[in-house]
């Protein structure tokens, strides 16, 4: 008589780490990694800005003038307060504080919006002004050689850049939504944790971003 094979057990989902330490420690790793790779692609814009600055040094010390830099340096504050928000609210939900944290949530939503707002506003004076990137640069007031370089470079980091702060709001009115749903509290709040590390990366990288175009 032939034996029937028994059936395989069941694993639950995420529980091949072991204990919920193991599984929080793998979640944190996976995001360090991420941001990993986010930080060298904008590492690879970065290092393209510093070679064209060091072939046109003269254009690049003069594109900052023909830059808006009360709309640059209102747009840190807002993403540097959003952050600070950010932090507030996984602080809160670490205490079990979660419609405190929710209100944060929607705060640093806001600030995500807000600064896109300005950022659009922004590109629109550029549009008009005719500093535009590549073949399509015609901006008379500033037409040395290498101006179209310097804006080229200014189109693509700060839109990757926007693109990220899009998706980072994206994540935070997800967070906001699962925290009024109860899901996170004192004892899970992981995803959050994560959530805060992406923003406060998009934060960190316009620092860098605001005194290469808008400063120096």
């Amino acid at each position: 008589m032939r034996r029937e094979a028994s059936p395989r057990p069941v694993v639950p989902r995420a529980l091949q780490f072991g204990d919920e330490a193991s599984r929080q420690d793998a979640a944190h790793l996976g995001m360090w990694i991420f941001l990993a790779t986010e930080v060298l692609l904008f590492s690879v814009l970065f290092t393209a800005y510093a070679l064209y600055r060091m072939t046109y040094p003269a254009v690049f010390q003069q594109a900052p003038a023909h830059m808006d830099v009360f709309l640059g340096t209102l747009n840190t504050f807002v993403l540097v307060v959003s952050s600070i928000v950010v932090a507030l609210a996984v602080d809160a939900i670490r205490s079990g504080r979660d419609f405190v944290a929710a209100a944060f949530l929607s705060l640093a939503s806001v600030l995500g919006i807000v600064f896109l707002s300005i950022k659009a506003a922004e590109y629109a004076k550029h549009v008009r002004d005719g500093a535009l990137p590549g073949a399509w640069y015609a901006y008379e007031a500033f037409s040395a050689p290498g101006a179209n370089l310097y804006f080229t470079l200014y189109w693509v980091m700060t839109g990757v850049h926007a693109v990220h702060v899009l998706v980072g709001v994206g994540v935070l009115v997800t967070l906001l939504m699962r925290t009024l749903a109860g899901e996170f509290g004192a004892r899970f709040h992981t995803p959050m944790e994560l959530g805060g590390m992406y923003w406060h990366l998009v934060d960190v990288v316009w620092l860098f971003l605001w005194p290469l175009l808008y400063l120096t």
